[in-house]
């Protein structure tokens, strides 16, 4: 028994040795290298941050203690908060946008059932706006600017376009696209073309524009206004 022991004992030292020889293995391991201390600018962002909405988690914190146990139900009033919330940042952003409180512009369905020819809103045809800016342009004509006069109905046109075909105008199409363009009924793209057409010649021509073709323009945008040249 002690002989079979020593050589067991024998045999372990030197394993061990073999094992502490052994250059694959590593036994001084090294501290890992510490992560880069953040910036400065960085704690204290996160401490804005922690300072700012630590009271909004402690409000949301007691209105789901206000919430009953039932998990379905904690999910359809947190979805109608949710909801809400986005509702009031809407509105915050339509207040920055615009100087004033917007309520959505149910009007837009329908601009799109006007453009599939499903409804004939008479909203817009309005007469002040278009009567504005014939006022506006018959001032320029007035003072002899009749080329300004017909650019500024050329782009009051193109306005009209959008306004009634929403999505149809889109800024890299040229008069001659728009007028040609299918999504307008043929009468309003008859008119807008005549308007364009008399725009281009002094633009690109080089030809004035005089009274007679002011008047022209002038009759030409009224019937361009006019709801029944946009009727397909």
């Amino acid at each position: 028994m002690g002989e079979a022991a020593g050589e067991k004992a024998a045999e372990f030292r030197a394993a061990h040795d073999a094992l502490l020889h052994d250059a694959s293995v590593q036994f001084q391991l090294s501290r890992p290298t510490p992560p880069a201390k953040p910036p400065a600018w960085m704690d204290a962002l996160g401490d804005w941050l922690k300072d700012v909405l630590q009271p909004i988690g402690r409000a949301l914190a007691w209105i789901g203690s206000l919430f009953p146990d039932a998990p379905y139900a904690r999910i359809l009033l947190w979805g109608v908060i949710a909801i809400a919330g986005a509702f009031m940042l809407w509105m915050a952003v339509q207040r920055i946008r615009h100087g004033e409180w917007r309520w959505p512009d149910l009007r837009r369905r329908r601009f799109r059932a006007l453009a599939l020819g499903e409804d004939d809103d008479q909203s817009l045809f309005e007469a002040a706006p278009v009567r504005a800016w014939l006022r506006e342009a018959d001032a320029l004509a007035a003072a002899g600017r009749f080329a300004e006069a017909a650019h500024l109905l050329l782009f009051r046109s193109v306005e009209d376009l959008a306004r009634r075909r929403p999505g149809s105008v889109q800024p890299a199409l040229t008069a001659r696209e728009l007028a040609a363009a299918p999504a307008f009924p043929a009468r309003a793209r008859t008119c807008f073309a005549a308007i364009a057409a008399v725009v281009e010649r002094s633009l690109f021509g080089g030809r004035p524009v005089d009274a007679d073709d002011w008047r022209t323009t002038r009759a030409t945008y009224e019937e361009f206004a006019l709801p029944g040249s946009w009727r397909a």
